[in-house]
């Protein structure tokens, strides 16, 4: 396993999850089943790594409350190091999670103190002597709030000459921001992670392949991950394809991106090549689905 400290930079909020067995019933109720845990791409993404070893620290923001303290407590449990500051003024980030009865989840977040990460907290980590490679969550890039955060860790990491990693986020707010200015801000980074919502997004192109390949253009190496139909890496390093490990449940596909990005991390920083990093993502976001939550 990899000895370099890995820096996540992003969220870190409370997810409210909310599991019905059918579509809302607009106007009326729906029997649901309401759960709070933690929650956020960038803490979602650490755990995960911390859970196979790899030493990471977790730069985010949270409000000066009870939730806060909670999520807080949780990641040095999980045993991720946290740096996370604490805002006087807002409150801990939460995002409400409506998972159907077939697994899949419509999220609304309210990103709160977390879009006010500061970039003076974001450099004193990633400038840091032991850390060897830096992890973005594209929402904080995506939200202008924590932007200019996004932006100083990309920077900072450049500059140390760092590995860099990016998780795309998600398609919708990519399209409302617009993906050439996107691609330009994450410009120089090592490794992209996109679904074939997002890299349709970045690309103009559904087909994931295809899609892969042209976001290959861009950085160095582009993954893009398409479910079940599997997931392609294109890039200096090679090309590879590797096939979903088929789950043998769908309980909450929350955080399974956030996993398959810490299983293909924690592989690839310790020397696999495409398809053994791909692999490695493809059975963290396996395991994610077949639980609760965003988190093991």
């Amino acid at each position: 396993m990899t000895t370099r400290r890995v820096a996540v930079v992003g969220d870190l909020a409370t997810d409210i999850v909310i599991s019905t067995d059918g579509p809302p019933a607009v106007g009326s109720d729906r029997p649901a089943r309401i759960r709070y845990s933690g929650g956020g791409a960038a803490a979602n993404t650490a755990v995960w790594l911390a859970r196979v070893g790899v030493p990471v620290t977790l730069v985010a923001r949270v409000g000066d409350d009870a939730p806060g303290r909670e999520r807080v407590a949780e990641l040095v449990e999980a045993g991720v190091e946290p740096a996370v500051a604490v805002d006087a003024e807002l409150p801990t980030a939460s995002i409400a999670v409506l998972v159907d009865g077939d697994g899949e989840r419509t999220m609304f977040p309210d990103r709160a103190a977390a879009d006010r990460l500061d970039p003076a907290d974001v450099t004193a980590v990633v400038g840091r002597d032991d850390v060897g490679h830096l992890h973005l969550s594209g929402y904080a890039l995506l939200d202008s709030g924590s932007r200019k955060a996004g932006l100083a860790a990309l920077d900072t990491a450049k500059q140390r000459g760092l590995t860099i990693s990016v998780d795309a986020a998600s398609a919708a707010p990519l399209e409302a921001v617009g993906p050439a200015r996107f691609l330009d801000w994450i410009a120089g980074a090592t490794l992209v992670l996109a679904n074939t919502a997002e890299a349709a997004v970045l690309t103009g192109f559904a087909d994931p392949s295809v899609a892969a390949a042209r976001l290959a253009d861009a950085v160095e190496i582009a993954v893009v991950k398409d479910g079940a139909g599997g997931a392609w890496w294109r890039g200096t390093s090679g090309a590879a394809w590797v096939a979903a490990e088929p789950a043998r449940r769908v309980v909450d596909t929350t955080g399974a991106g956030d996993a398959f990005a810490a299983g293909l991390l924690a592989a690839w920083l310790s020397g696999a090549g495409p398809a053994g990093a791909l692999a490695a993502g493809a059975r963290a976001g396996t395991l994610a689905v077949g639980l609760p939550g965003a988190r093991p």
